[in-house]
């Protein structure tokens, strides 16, 4: 049985119900009784737990979950308070701070934004501990552009922030004519300085939204 927040258990009952994800479900499985991954398996589906399907407004994308020790908490880009903030989150929030003022937290949690409405969405949801991209090509893909697909077909007027090659190549998932798709480069510290600073990415965002009458995201 997949536990998931029920909005989004109905929207997707028939992706749980295909071969590649019942596949996936018993590789994930088989992982954490063999090897230390990531997030806890409480968190896996965080991201839908706390932004529902009727209430969301925005998607951004990651690719993979932390993979060190207690950062990983379901929601990409974010880790708990107690941990150091990341090099690509700091980069987010210098840009917030140039974009739309105010002064960002002293931690990485992102839990608010996803309360707003903000799909916190890694391409894959698990990931085996110091092993990057562990878990890519094992069905977790195919789960999260079903998650990008049914979002662009049933719901009107949403953004996807799209930083760096890896989700600008999730575009195609997407009907341009009904949502706004905003790119930019990744805010990692390699990439930052040549195309994510000044992409002004948080006004935009809340310029639509208020423009098709939709709460602005508090983003500090």
């Amino acid at each position: 049985m997949i536990k998931i927040e029920p909005s989004w258990g109905k929207v997707l009952a028939e992706e749980f119900e295909k071969p590649y994800f019942k596949n996936l479900a018993e590789f994930i499985r088989g992982e954490y009784l063999s090897a230390k991954v990531f997030p806890p398996p409480r968190f896996i589906f965080r991201a839908f737990e706390l932004c529902p399907f009727g209430d969301t407004k925005i998607v951004l994308l990651g690719q993979d979950p932390y993979h060190g020790d207690g950062q990983a908490h379901g929601l990409c880009f974010s880790v708990p308070e107690k941990e150091d903030v990341p090099p690509s989150l700091a980069n987010i929030y210098k840009e917030i701070a140039n974009d739309v003022g105010g002064t960002p937290p002293t931690h990485g949690n992102l839990e608010e934004w996803a309360k707003q409405g903000v799909l916190l969405l890694n391409a894959t949801l698990t990931v085996r501990a110091h092993s990057a991209g562990s878990h890519q090509g094992k069905g977790w893909e195919e789960f999260t552009d079903a998650v990008i697909k049914k979002l662009s077909a049933e719901k009107e007027n949403l953004v996807f922030l799209l930083w760096g090659n890896y989700a600008k190549k999730k575009s195609g998932l997407v009907d341009w004519e009904k949502h706004l798709a905003l790119e930019a480069a990744h805010p990692s510290p390699f990439s930052a300085h040549s195309g994510f600073f000044g992409c002004k990415h948080f006004s935009q965002t809340n310029d639509y939204l208020t423009k098709h009458s939709k709460e602005p995201i508090r983003w500090v």
